[in-house]
């Protein structure tokens, strides 16, 4: 199976399309390796997935016939990303919750972007 489609398949991408650009995009390794769309994909392959804000790991554990539920399609897969990355993500959400003002308030004070910058600082270097 082309793993543009298995990516699609279980929903680690909302479209094939998706799924197919972050491929050539660079975004995808099967097995440490950078892919293209139509690479075959096996059980037992490891695949990484860069996302926008983090890094995720699977490993294949079958092959879908086609797209399923999300409830199902979790056993198709194995999730290696350590916790720490999912960790990093609910910090940088609630970062972003933080920064969003109300609308109309106007634009941020330097009092209000010094302390956005304070907090983006100390979230990257964690």
């Amino acid at each position: 199976m082309r793993i543009d489609k298995w990516l699609w398949h279980i929903r680690a991408y909302r479209t094939r399309s998706k799924s197919s650009s972050a491929c050539r995009a660079g975004k995808v390794r099967l097995n440490g390796q950078m892919v293209k769309p139509a690479t075959q994909v096996k059980p037992g392959d490891a695949v990484e997935l860069q996302y926008p804000r983090f890094k995720r790991s699977i490993e294949v554990v079958a092959l879908l016939p086609r797209r399923v539920k999300f409830a199902k399609a979790v056993e198709y897969y194995r999730d290696l990303t350590p916790p720490n990355e999912y960790g990093r993500l609910k910090e940088q959400s609630m970062a972003q919750s933080l920064m969003q003002r109300e609308r109309g308030s106007g634009r941020p004070t330097k009092k209000d972007r010094r302390k956005l910058d304070r907090m983006w600082k100390e979230l990257a270097e964690d």
